[in-house]
């Protein structure tokens, strides 16, 4: 839980998402002001008193403004008095760029790692998108914690009629295999299966599956935003006989579009837990950061 002077301060977005881990932790939540300049320059005000542990509060979707701003606000957070200041990103943007694909690129991951270790004594964000690493502390100069979002989607799982053996979970690749796992246990050990994905551009995915023998499947997945993904998965699985697909994911970036292409696909339900504010948030996950605003 939060230490006894610890103060969350959440721009707009990250509001109602602060409030939750307010209530979970017992921490007092403040609004930031935020003017943006006609040149697009922004101006970050905290409120005092801003608390000996400072926490910024936002989710880094739209991440080019947002970066910067939080990086102000941890400064503000600092001259106002605040001893340690940590941000709580519940989606944390620019992580799936962790190697040079092509000659003159960067490592976005390793350069916003960077930048916001410099800026906060810790990260804390949900189901950060890592592949060839196995934990945020392997590129950040400061301590960083990805909290595993399983609980709660398993629990939504198993509230939304998921139990028994006419449910299967399917992840659309072997990189979501062990995420899928840690969801089936949370879901009272349901079946899983993962595909394999082959990507061909930004919108253009091919998905193969094992056969998948069900009344209902859910295609589980960390990201969507091209919902392609999804769609591809749910279609193989439509063709070989499963009855009905819904998804899960856990950070609704949805580019425009996306949700028009899983409907097509034939998907059912779609929901997302609340780490980007989207009309599909239904899973609930500020109580999973909760137990680790206290001392790392």
């Amino acid at each position: 839980m939060a230490p006894p002077d610890c103060r969350l301060h959440a721009f707009p977005e990250g509001l109602a998402f602060a409030r939750a881990l307010g209530r979970a932790s017992g921490a007092g939540v403040r609004a930031v002001d935020l003017h943006r300049f006609p040149d697009g320059e922004s101006l970050v005000r905290v409120r005092a008193p801003a608390g000996r542990d400072a926490v910024v509060v936002r989710p880094l979707d739209a991440p080019n403004e947002r970066l910067v701003e939080v990086v102000l606000a941890a400064d503000a957070l600092r001259r106002a008095g605040a001893r340690r200041v940590t941000l709580v990103a519940p989606y944390l943007s620019y992580m799936r760029q962790d190697a040079v694909f092509h000659a003159g690129e960067p490592i976005s991951q390793r350069a916003v790692a960077a930048m916001l270790g410099g800026a906060f004594d810790r990260v804390l964000t949900v189901e950060a998108h890592l592949h060839r690493i196995r934990s945020l502390a392997q590129v950040f100069p400061v301590p960083a914690l990805s909290v595993s979002a399983a609980p709660a989607i398993g629990r939504w799982i198993l509230r939304s009629g998921g139990g028994g053996d006419d449910t299967v979970l399917v992840g659309p690749d072997e990189e979501s295999a062990a995420s899928l796992q840690a969801v089936a246990r949370a879901a009272g050990g349901l079946r899983w299966v993962v595909g394999r994905k082959v990507r061909r551009g930004d919108r253009e995915v091919r998905v193969t599956l094992p056969r998948v023998r069900a009344d209902r499947a859910v295609v589980v997945d960390d990201v969507a935003s091209s919902g392609r993904t999804i769609a591809a998965a749910a279609e193989r699985l439509l063709g070989s006989g499963v009855h009905r697909v819904d998804a899960v994911v856990v950070h609704a970036v949805f580019a425009r579009g996306a949700l028009a292409a899983l409907r097509s696909s034939g998907v059912g339900r779609v929901v997302s837990c609340d780490t980007i504010v989207h009309r599909t948030n239904a899973i609930p996950v500020a109580g999973l950061l909760a137990p680790h605003l206290g001392p790392a």
